[in-house]
């Protein structure tokens, strides 16, 4: 079951990932790469080079949960970002556009009115 909320912070690992990685590779990459602690409850997205698989990365009460899916055609479309950069953070409805295959380079979110 795909059980993840808006209430979740998203991050996108914005190098190429070896799909070979598991829990303990990908845990690592977000420690020395990220130098962020892997179950502080954000969810980790990494896409690999050819960029037809990702992998989100989730910690769960009692342990870690890896999502995987594969495009049997077609490539994720990433969004423009600075190379630099070791991850961005996705919202929500990004996150679910990228897993669909919708591009999410040229949105712009409309203003909208949320209660303070």
């Amino acid at each position: 079951m795909f059980a993840l909320t808006v209430s979740q912070r998203f991050e996108l690992y914005m190098r190429p990932t070896d799909m070979r990685k598991g829990f303990n590779g990908l845990s690592g990459l977000v420690a020395n790469d990220l130098d962020r602690s892997p179950d502080r409850g954000t969810v980790y997205i990494f896409i690999n080079r050819a960029r037809n698989k990702v992998k989100l990365l989730r910690r769960q009460s009692g342990g870690f949960v890896l999502y995987y899916k594969r495009l049997e055609s077609g490539t994720f479309e990433l969004p423009e970002y600075d190379p630099e950069v070791g991850s961005l953070r996705l919202g929500y409805a990004q996150l679910i556009l990228l897993i669909d295959g919708i591009a999410i380079t040229n949105m712009a979110r409309k203003k909208r009115y949320e209660k303070v």
